[in-house]
């Protein structure tokens, strides 16, 4: 009969009681990358609240209800732009989102392989593309095919598609074109540099944030429950509607948030496509629009030290706007990823 070998005691483990060197810089750095961060955030509303102050304190409550711009005549506002840039925001968001959810699960519930990766690839590479590219297709891009140089040949190619709209939905008002007294127009001119025509090509530019955020919240969708539905006998879209799109609400509702908070932040697309006005346009598909960022654009280089107080000002606006925006879309997303985490 053998021997057993003698029982070895075991030493149970003990955390360091010091971090390592590596673990130390480690942690260090992550704080003051968080902390700049955190820093810059703060300095930039610091900075534009101070510049801001002269113009607020003139203009008052005011500030967001006055819709003429004229800083000299102590008479400014932004709510007409404001009300454009929202304008342009929610159509861009009408025109990415079918786009966006489509595209979405198409790369994470059809296409495998080499196909998808280059479909990611293309999609991520979209988001690269500069806004001034997105701005100058928006306007003289695509094929001139009416043969009118006095309209931008993207605009022509658009408007019997807006002309259409503003016949067969004019029962809704925002797609109604009159002018003041309520006469129907139908020329080119009054249906170019529209916030519709503005917010299509936004609506371009944010698909591929909207879509990536999208992608990876379908793709946490639990694989047990979707072979369970698939085993029950659900056909591949209704394991989708029942599995992936209610699992990915959350990346659905954040991507969305996302995607709204650039596109209210568009500027150099939009100043090259809209017609500036001042007043409220409560039909989208009318020509004259304008945006906070544009304003800012169109008037920076040219204004005096008041004027440049009240760009400040709308500029605070937008940045607090897309701020809460920003955050609460993060606050979505991340909880949506927590979420799958504790399924998972």
């Amino acid at each position: 009969m053998e021997k057993s070998a003698p029982a070895v005691p075991l030493t149970p483990r003990t955390l360091a009681p010091r971090p390592s060197l590596a673990d130390s810089v480690f942690r260090r750095t992550a704080f003051a990358a968080g902390g700049i961060t955190v820093a810059v955030m703060l300095a930039v509303g610091v900075f534009l609240s101070l510049r801001a102050a002269d113009a607020l304190e003139v203009a008052g409550l005011g500030f967001l209800t006055e819709q003429r711009w004229s800083p000299e005549t102590g008479e400014f506002g932004i709510a007409a732009v404001l009300f454009g840039t929202f304008t342009i925001g929610l159509v861009a968001l009408a025109t990415a989102f079918p786009l966006a959810i489509g595209t979405a699960l198409l790369l994470s519930e059809v296409v495998r392989g080499r196909v998808r990766s280059l479909l990611v690839s293309l999609v991520d590479l979209m988001a690269a593309v500069p806004s001034i590219v997105f701005g100058l297709w928006g306007v003289k891009a695509l094929v001139d095919v009416l043969g009118i140089d006095t309209v931008p040949s993207f605009q022509e190619n658009v408007i019997p598609v807006v002309r259409w709209i503003s016949i067969y939905f004019s029962w809704i008002p925002v797609f109604r074109v009159t002018a003041d007294d309520g006469t129907p127009l139908t020329g080119d001119s009054d249906f170019t540099s529209s916030a519709f025509i503005a917010g299509i090509v936004v609506g371009l530019m944010i698909v591929p944030t909207m879509t990536s955020v999208m992608r990876e919240a379908f793709s946490q969708a639990p694989v047990g429950e979707r072979e369970g539905a698939l085993a029950l006998g659900a056909t591949r879209w209704g394991m989708i509607r029942t599995v992936v799109l209610p699992f990915g609400r959350g990346g659905v509702i954040g991507g969305t948030m996302l995607g709204l908070g650039r596109a209210l932040g568009e500027t150099i697309a939009v100043y090259m496509i809209i017609s500036p006005i001042f007043t409220i346009n409560w039909q989208v598909l009318k020509s004259g629009t304008n945006s906070v960022s544009a304003l800012i654009a169109l008037r920076y280089g040219e204004a005096s030290d008041f004027a440049l107080s009240a760009l400040m000002a709308a500029g605070l606006v937008l940045f607090l706007v897309t701020l809460v925006i920003n955050f609460t879309a993060s606050s979505i997303v991340a909880r949506s990823r927590s979420g799958a985490q504790s399924e998972g």
